[in-house]
């Protein structure tokens, strides 16, 4: 599979000059955009927040009462899901006042069997927000500072940064569309993501810039490692999700395990992006700059 995807993709770039490669980098990341702006406005943040940033309570329970039937049931208080999770069912409130959370901690503890109770209060939702917020932007300042470290040369190293940042738009932008909120579970995978991208890009850039011989053949080079290593990533990243999304359905026994099947599909997204980010945005940027390089080199020869 790998082998065949870097072939089209190499035939690819090598038939399109360097803007007709950003053409469709770019197209998908004003899309994202769009929805990154949409979200911000109609919700007041960027990506939807989970309950971990926002505050709120969730139910885990054993019933055989429908979702919609639950729903109904509590929509006087602050409901925000209702979902079955093999043999349980999860139900999630937002913040709640105390004479709330007590009548429906009385409701449903009297009601149903196997009752678990989590609690997060607003206060502490949003000190995990600002921290959250840091984490991803020092993780980001840190990565940027390493690469212009390694490189010291300002466009291919801020063509790396770049490719990481539209890596990271275009995963928020799909939680958006997929209704995935922000937890810690999909913070921790925005983090590794921008491990993910940065290594194929450094790999990319190096071979590039630091080896001799035609520029196309490395690329074809790096893009045959780089490819390789991508997809082997993302097919254990589906396996990972297709077991903690769906194994309930060959065994009642088992449930979802929310948390990574959240991190698993950001990061599958996400490594799309960078494929197309890495091997089209970043590919085009190196080329039109090892040209560019070149053509004064040449001029410096003959003056």
């Amino acid at each position: 599979m790998s082998l065949s995807l870097t072939e089209k993709l190499d035939s690819f770039v090598r038939k399109h000059n360097d803007r007709q490669l950003l053409v469709l980098p770019v197209a998908i990341f004003l899309i994202a955009i769009l929805i990154i702006a949409f979200t911000l406005a109609t919700t007041g943040a960027p990506v939807k927040l989970g309950m971990e940033f926002k505050g709120g309570t969730m139910i885990s329970l054993t019933t055989d009462t429908p979702a919609a039937a639950l729903k109904e049931k509590y929509s006087a208080y602050p409901l925000t899901d209702v979902r079955q999770t093999g043999s349980r069912t999860v139900i999630q409130f937002g913040p709640l006042s105390n004479e709330e959370q007590l009548s429906l901690t009385q409701d449903v503890t009297d009601t149903y069997q196997n009752v678990e109770i989590r609690q997060i209060g607003p206060v502490y939702g949003t000190d995990l927000q600002k921290q959250a917020i840091k984490a991803v932007i020092f993780s980001f300042i840190g990565m940027s500072l390493v690469v212009f470290i390694i490189f010291r040369i300002f466009i291919p190293s801020l063509a790396i940064v770049l490719a990481a940042f539209c890596d990271i738009v275009i995963a928020v932008a799909f939680m958006n569309v997929a209704g995935i909120e922000l937890s810690l579970g999909t913070v921790a995978a925005l983090l590794m993501l921008i491990g993910y991208s940065v290594d194929s890009d450094i790999l990319l850039t190096t071979r590039v810039l630091k080896r001799r011989g035609e520029v196309e053949e490395n690329i074809t080079n790096a893009m045959g490692t780089g490819i390789t290593m991508t997809t082997t990533t993302l097919a254990a990243l589906i396996v990972l999700y297709v077991v903690t999304t769906y194994s309930y359905l060959i065994i009642p026994s088992f449930s979802q395990i929310n948390l990574l099947s959240d991190i698993s599909i950001v990061l599958i997204f996400g490594l799309l992006a960078d494929i197309i980010n890495t091997w089209l945005t970043n590919v085009s940027i190196l080329r039109w700059y090892v040209k560019r390089e070149g053509t004064k080199g040449a001029r410096r020869r003959r003056a």
